[in-house]
Order: structure tokens, then sequence, then C-alpha cells
């Protein structure tokens, strides 16, 4: 696993040992960052359920002013610092080591995210939930794009109720990229 582009361009990165992370791969990562590019330089990003934290990684090192990581597992966390230093893009991340809505609910009636990533353990039922608090946080604008990473199973039925609505869903051969907006 590396950085693909931008100043931290081909440089590794680490990941916690185990299965309680799945890494995205570089393909899935470029295509998804090909859908987002005009949106990251100058972007606040947001890196929910961040692993490795090579999503936000990738958002800085291609231009994204400031990036939060919010990861409960402390191996995973620690993963994310050294990433983070090795990197040198420390200085513009911020990691919370807590479960997402916890983090959430700290950070609420700070400065609103442009990007949002989540990509929660598939059937945890954890997007519908980190979404909802996420819109009562008040973290997102009308112009924030949230996008919640699931498997192939996952009903469209479970953004229902949430604040935010599908616009665009990117299908790969094991999992989705569901790009969602705050409902009007």
């Amino acid at each position: 696993m590396r950085v693909i582009a931008g100043t931290a361009r081909r440089l590794p990165l680490k990941t916690p040992k185990g299965k309680e992370t799945r890494p995205t791969t570089d393909r899935i990562k470029e295509t998804l960052f090909n859908m987002l590019a005009p949106l990251v330089p100058g972007s606040r990003f947001l890196d929910l359920f961040a692993g490795s934290g090579q999503i936000g990684i990738e958002a800085l090192s291609r231009g994204a002013d400031y990036a939060v990581f919010v990861e409960q597992g402390r191996e995973a966390a620690e993963c994310i610092r050294e990433n983070l230093a090795f990197t040198r893009l420390e200085p513009k991340a911020r990691l919370i080591i807590r479960d997402a809505a916890g983090a959430l609910r700290i950070m609420q009636g700070e400065a609103p995210f442009d990007l949002v990533f989540m990509d929660p353990p598939y059937e945890s039922g954890l997007v519908p939930e980190t979404l909802r608090v996420l819109r009562g946080a008040g973290l997102v604008t009308p112009d924030t794009l949230v996008v919640a990473e699931t498997d192939l199973k996952t009903s469209p039925d479970i953004f229902a109720d949430t604040g935010f609505v599908p616009v665009r869903t990117k299908t790969y051969k094991t999992n989705a990229h569901v790009f969602l907006r705050p409902a009007p």
C-alpha cells in the first residue's frame, strides 16, 4: 500500500496487522480520488473509521488543507500516527482515538468538513447511526460530500432518515462507494 499522488507520492504506508481493518486497494483508491480530484485541494477532510489512515493521507498528499482521522483501535491509531510522521503530513492532521460517534460529538461546533470518507466494518450497522450523528454535530454544509464505503449487499434503504441523500454509487467487484449530500 502506498500514496498514489501528490507531495507524498510513492511513499509506502504501514497497515495494522490482523483482519480488523480492510485496506482499500491502490486501484480503488485511485478511482475514488480521480472522482474527487476537483474537490480535494484546499479542503477540510474527515476520515472516519480510518484504519491505516491511507485515505486521509492521500487527501493531504493531494492538497487537502487539513484532515481529521478517527479510529478507535489502538494499533490502527498508532499506524496512522507513524504513517503521518513518515509522510511528513502530521502538521496538517489531527488524530482522534475514539469511536466515530464519540469523536463527532467532541468536534461539535468546530468548522465543517468539505469531504468525509467513512469505511466502517461491513454489516456493523454503523453507517446510518454515524451519518445521523455527523449531521447533528453541525460538521457539514449543504456542499459537503460524504463517501460511505459499503459491501455490495448493503441496501440503499440504510440512508433513509439519516439527513443525507445518495447522489451517486460507484460499484467495484467486492464493495461500493456511495456518494451522499446533506438532504435539504
